[in-house]
């Protein structure tokens, strides 16, 4: 007997419904919970698909030096382009591959057919730094997938010039070094924002309420106070005069004492910072002037002298018994050479003859005719507090040094060391504080705060000048100052290289040869020093002041004279003329 098990028609119906009517449910809470519960999300999903946020690049700051009244570039942008690709829109990719190539040629990325490979990207660097015309020849190829973006590469056609006070900026359009890096927030600007509707190439298409649009705030395009003439040939002066005497490392400045304002910053050996990576030697970023604190030797004598007249310690009436050398504690001074003068003399030879007694004289008669707390704490007030020394002077570049100035209440802060100090040895500064100091004891007693910064230009032909800053006044009294400065034209004249200054005007000077301390040793060595000259020059009144320094002279003699003084000689003849000044 067999048996066999059959459903009725109308249940086979019934299952069926049953499965029809879940299956619709499903569809149909899927639906809700598509529609209602996740509404929002997928409702940002796809606003995000259609909405794309744009920067905006600020165009980074111009910068332009003075020339004769008028102004002139230094530092221009100039457009570059980058190629990108996107890997999903990309037909032919042997093609694409070969037609940019053929193009950018140098210019392409490493690594870029990596990405080409990848179809999950939409975004693909392809070659920078492209020409105007290398970007035309690209976008007539009209290759499917592959864009341009624009963007701006720093341009410097001057070359070399100023090149340490510049900087440069670096491949992330970031200023290094200079003005570039100091005044980086000021150059680079602010970005601005784009949001929109876009198509399929992510092209913006519609305006809309849900666009935003913030302009980009360029950068400022600054104006130096650099004399672009008076930069040029304070460079050739300096590669003239360090060749002349064998040394290989050598600084000016050139400063206006009347505002602050720098007129020239030169440094050898040099760079040009539109080929910044092909430097081997990083050094030559440094710019010394502001970095590089030494021991500036007899230059200082000059401020000494004010800091002596000022206080009333002396007079220009003063005389002393130059014995050729003075003791200190334990400590036996003496002048560097043989003395032509033994007895009687005067302030004024004090700075002609770079007595070391002499200035020992002025702060022994500070402490009351010995070198005490007293003297010392006198001597600190002026160094420190008056000429600023051990203190940045806040000047527009990077790295700027304060120096070194120890306290009369430190340990080391002891007679013999404030005995050195008098005549530049047991103390750094930087060139800027030294131009800047001595700039504010001839000026009348203002110490301006220096600046390589004239003001910013909106067309590249107005400057809208920036105002001198006072950092302190009153440094020096009004007539002490006059009597300083009368004192130091005399003993230039005295000199040898005082008879070939310019005929009717006011030139004044000292020089100053340092050692340098053997790090072998710990110890002063005769092996090395470096030679500096400071001084102005105009007529009535200073209108500029010079300060040079040269490193590792292989002149005879002491190379402040030998070395840096003709270079001062060179230059301030040169401005005099320049400058158009006429004489007294």
């Amino acid at each position: 007997m067999k048996f066999s098990l059959s459903l009725p028609r109308f249940r086979k119906s019934e299952i069926l419904a049953t499965i029809m009517i879940g299956f619709v449910v499903i569809i149909v809470l899927n639906l809700f919970y598509i529609q209602i519960i996740r509404h929002e999300y997928y409702k940002q999903q796809a606003y995000d698909e259609q909405v794309a946020k744009f920067v905006l690049p600020a165009k980074r700051g111009q910068i332009y030096a003075r020339e004769s009244g008028s102004i002139v570039p230094l530092v221009l942008n100039q457009p570059v382009y980058l190629a990108y690709a996107d890997p999903q829109q990309i037909g032919d990719k042997s093609k694409l591959v070969s037609t940019v190539e053929s193009i950018a040629g140098g210019n392409m990325v490493d690594d870029y057919k990596d990405g080409l490979n990848n179809k999950s990207l939409r975004y693909v660097v392809l070659a920078r730094q492209l020409s105007n015309k290398q970007a035309e020849l690209l976008k007539k190829k009209n290759l499917p997938g592959v864009g341009l973006t624009e963007s701006d590469r720093r341009v410097y056609p001057e070359g070399s010039l100023a090149a340490q006070l510049l900087g440069y900026v670096d491949s992330e359009n970031t200023g290094q070094y200079g003005v570039e890096g100091a005044l980086n927030d000021r150059l680079k600007g602010k970005d601005g924002k784009l949001q929109a509707v876009t198509d399929v190439r992510r092209i913006p298409l519609t305006v809309s309420d849900d666009d935003v649009s913030i302009p980009a705030k360029d950068g400022d395009n600054l104006v130096l106070s650099i004399d672009r003439n008076v930069q040029a040939y304070a460079e050739s002066a300096l590669k003239t005069g360090l060749k002349r005497v064998n040394a290989t490392k050598g600084s000016v400045v050139v400063m206006d004492p009347n505002n602050g304002q720098v007129m020239a910053m030169a440094n050898y050996p040099t760079y040009n910072p539109s080929q910044y990576g092909k430097v081997t030697n990083y050094g030559v970023f440094q710019n010394g002037i502001v970095s590089e604190p030494y021991e500036v030797g007899s230059v200082l004598k000059t401020l000494t002298m004010g800091v002596g007249l000022d206080t009333g310690a002396v007079s220009t009436n003063t005389t002393f018994n130059n014995r050729g050398y003075v003791q200190i504690d334990d400590t036996k001074i003496s002048n560097v050479e043989e003395d032509p003068i033994s007895a009687n003399a005067t302030m004024t030879d004090v700075l002609h003859y770079s007595l070391n007694t002499g200035v020992v004289f002025i702060l022994q008669q500070m402490g009351g005719g010995k070198v005490n707390l007293q003297a010392r704490n006198k001597l600190y007030n002026y160094f420190h507090d008056q000429y600023r020394f051990g203190k940045k002077t806040g000047i527009e570049q990077t790295g700027e040094s304060g120096g070194t100035i120890i306290s009369p209440k430190d340990e080391q802060g002891n007679n013999v060391r404030y005995a050195n100090m008098v005549f530049g040895q047991g103390m750094d500064v930087t060139m800027i504080q030294t131009a800047a100091a001595f700039g504010s004891a001839i000026n009348g007693g203002t110490y301006y705060k220096p600046t390589v910064v004239a003001g910013t230009t909106d067309n590249g032909s107005n400057l809208h000048a920036a105002k001198a800053k006072v950092l302190k006044s009153n440094i020096l009294r009004k007539n002490t100052s006059t009597t300083l400065r009368d004192m130091i034209v005399k003993g230039r004249q005295l000199g040898a290289l005082g008879g070939r200054d310019r005929s009717g005007y006011i030139v004044g000077g000292k020089t100053g040869t340092s050692q340098v301390i053997d790090p072998r040793t710990g110890k002063y060595t005769d092996e090395n020093s470096i030679g500096s000259y400071l001084g102005f020059g105009g007529n009535q009144t200073p209108h500029y002041v010079i300060m040079v320094q040269v490193k590792d002279s292989k002149a005879a003699g002491y190379s402040g004279t030998t070395a840096a003084g003709p270079i001062f000689l060179d230059i301030s003849n040169w401005l005099l003329d320049y400058l158009k000044l006429p004489p007294r």
